[in-house]
């Protein structure tokens, strides 16, 4: 053995053993150290899996998928500001249709109201239209064109109204003589006949 030991090639092979095994225990505790530092650097550097994903069955993280729920979560937001935009807007069209429902209905009441009192006879004037129409009735055709050629067609229409056909006819009569279709008197009392034809009049009280 102290032959071998004293060989140099195995001398030489035992020195650099030595060397190696020296060298190593010198520096591993070194080594050790920086490989500790450098675990827990990455681990420090390593994004924090959010709690959603890991619920979900993620277990890896990476900067594109960072990115992905960075996008993801600012489309959210946008789809959700939209969503109240759109809302605000059905909430306001609602409005305005009830508002255009209400002036339509206060529309139709007026029209109704006004297309009633045309032409119509009131209670509190029927009484001395009905004597008028009494009065012209005992006068000649003549006479009575030329009283109602200073009154309004309002006027004349109600009065026309009460008086019989009999009488009306005449009068009519008398204002187409003498004159074309084209004349004033003619052109009025055709104007008088379609009103009285479309009046409604009113059925005076108690009668």
């Amino acid at each position: 053995m102290i032959a071998k030991l004293q060989n140099p090639a195995v001398a030489a092979a035992l020195g650099l053993v030595v060397s190696v095994g020296v060298g190593i225990g010198t520096v591993w505790p070194a080594l050790t150290k920086m490989i500790t530092d450098v675990a827990s650097q990455a681990a420090q550097a390593a994004p924090v899996l959010p709690v959603e994903f890991k619920q979900k069955g993620w277990d890896f993280w990476t900067i594109e998928v960072e990115n992905l729920a960075k996008d993801l979560k600012a489309e959210r937001e946008k789809i959700k500001k939209q969503a109240e935009v759109l809302d605000q807007r059905a909430a306001r069209v609602a409005t305005e249709e009830k508002e255009l429902a209400k002036t339509r209905t206060e529309i139709e009441g007026l029209r109704r109201q006004i297309s009633e009192r045309i032409l119509e006879i009131s209670a509190d004037e029927a009484k001395n239209l009905r004597s008028l129409a009494s009065t012209y009735s005992g006068l000649t055709p003549k006479a009575a064109v030329a009283i109602f050629k200073e009154m309004d067609d309002a006027t004349v229409v109600k009065i026309f109204s009460l008086m019989k056909s009999d009488v009306l006819t005449p009068i009519f009569e008398e204002m187409s003589k003498g004159g074309t279709p084209e004349s004033p008197l003619a052109k009025r009392a055709a104007t008088l006949s379609e009103k009285l034809r479309t009046m409604k009049a009113a059925k005076p009280a108690g009668s």
